[in-house]
């Protein structure tokens, strides 16, 4: 289907976008196609099946509770990071489930949702059924679902589907950064401005403004929050330390420092995305960016430019979305921002170049430029594996996206320096991370099986 940037930003909870916010959605358009089809009151039994890496660290990312949260009819983007605690917990001490808020089942989690490790579905390493029962335990309806990165989910027909709405619709249609590129040259507009455009097939202007402000403030609510908590530790059994609380405080009583450090600007940044990916890692709200893996990186880079940034408004706030929007949009097409099909290349080497680009563009970058710069963010992400210990989306996860934002800022100003001619484009990089993807040992693709998920953890 047609990739919109309020597509690729959008709002949900922790710790994952494919493995929490992906099975809620899913689970959730269980529920409403069975209310569709009348057969929502006639369900006794719902099963619940999570296969490849879904099966392989739902446990760490709340897969589980997120279909049980789905189920009960909650959206992602609307309910409370504590309604999905609370609404799971209900289900396991009542035995009890209400499906869609509206039609009360029997339940039991450790029969109903059932989390393979080993197998997989073959259209994705994120796949899943679901299954409604009546009271004789006859299917009244079985569904498999893909979540394919991001929170994207599709079911096996959509999988690889044709566009829904057609790109000769679009005033400046491009599948590569070689045709953005060349509308870039032909309209005299800037990549922001030709995404602005085309966006604006589906979305009233005012609408498409202030959705794009509304994802800025819940960046600027999720660093506040991050910055604020008063827990020491990160949930779960690997007894990761917040550090951003810490260093948010280290960091204000030097700003009244006499001598101030050089770099403490990349210190800053280096807050940010802690704060926001410790957010993710406590199943807090999050704005996918382009997942929650890497939700940390673009806020990070927004917030230097708007810290460290003589004249940054919120004009340059939408003008840096919609760019990494456009950037984003050719990983989506032509790769893949999964982690769990290419590796964290797919994750935090996509934000990293689409940070990249957004800041090179408010920074006066041509469209060269910020091509160029987005090439720069992923070139030195390629090969990146994806190997959260524990299944958690904590260690390496949330330094990484640390190191990502001041990889994306570097890339920026590499890029600010030249004049946009370079011998790799972003299309070949992104193609090779295609490559590198598929080559990739499926141990090394968020199934907690390889890298350090294996070698950082005590016998």
């Amino acid at each position: 289907m047609r990739v919109s940037v309020l597509d690729l930003f959008s709002i949900g909870v922790g710790p994952s976008s494919s493995h929490t916010v992906g099975p809620m959605r899913a689970a959730r358009r269980f529920t409403a196609e069975l209310a569709e089809s009348g057969d929502l009151g006639r369900v006794h039994r719902v099963r619940g099946e999570l296969f490849g890496s879904l099966g392989a660290t739902g446990i760490g990312h709340g897969s589980d509770t997120a279909v049980i949260v789905g189920l009960a009819g909650h959206d992602p983007e609307s309910v409370h990071p504590r309604i999905v605690a609370q609404t799971a917990a209900d289900a396991a001490g009542s035995h009890r489930l209400c499906l869609a808020g509206a039609h009360e089942i029997g339940f039991d989690r450790a029969r109903d949702i059932v989390l393979h490790r080993r197998r997989s579905l073959p259209g994705h390493p994120n796949g899943m059924r679901l299954t409604a029962f009546d009271a004789d335990g006859e299917t009244l309806t079985e569904r498999e679902y893909y979540s394919v990165g991001g929170g994207f989910v599709v079911t096996p027909d959509e999988l690889g589907a044709p566009a829904l709405v057609s790109a000769t619709l679009e005033p400046h249609p491009f599948t590569s950064g070689r045709e953005l590129l060349e509308q870039c040259r032909g309209s005299g507009l800037s990549i922001a401005e030709v995404i602005h455009s085309n966006e604006l097939v589906q979305h009233d202007p005012t609408a498409l403004r202030e959705r794009l402000l509304d994802i800025w403030s819940v960046m600027q609510e999720c660093v506040d929050t991050g910055c604020r908590r008063t827990e020491t530790m990160l949930p779960g059994d690997l007894n990761v330390r917040r550090r951003a609380p810490l260093l948010h405080a280290r960091l204000r009583e030097r700003e009244a420092a006499p001598d101030q450090d050089p770099l403490s600007a990349l210190e800053w940044v280096d807050l940010y995305a802690l704060a926001v990916n410790e957010e993710n890692a406590s199943g807090g709200r999050v704005v996918t960016a382009p997942t929650n893996g890497a939700a940390g990186i673009i806020p990070a880079v927004l917030h230097y430019y708007m810290r460290f940034v003589p004249g940054a408004d919120e004009e340059g706030v939408i003008v840096f979305l919609l760019t990494a929007g456009a950037i984003g949009m050719l990983f989506k097409r032509n790769a893949s921002i999964s982690g769990a099909e290419v590796g964290c290349q797919g994750e935090v080497g996509s934000a990293c170049a689409m940070a990249a680009g957004g800041l090179c563009a408010v920074l006066g970058g041509t469209p060269e430029q910020v091509e160029n710069a987005a090439e720069i963010g992923l070139e030195h992400n390629l090969g990146l594996i994806c190997d959260p210990i524990g299944g958690l989306v904590q260690v390496p996860c949330i330094e990484r996206n640390a190191v990502a934002s001041v990889k994306a800022i570097t890339a920026a100003r590499l890029a600010l320096a030249g004049d946009g001619a370079h011998r790799v484009s972003l299309d070949q990089a992104i193609a090779t991370m295609r490559e590198v993807g598929a080559a990739m040992k499926t141990k090394y693709k968020e199934t907690s099986r390889g890298g350090l998920a294996v070698n950082a953890v005590e016998c």
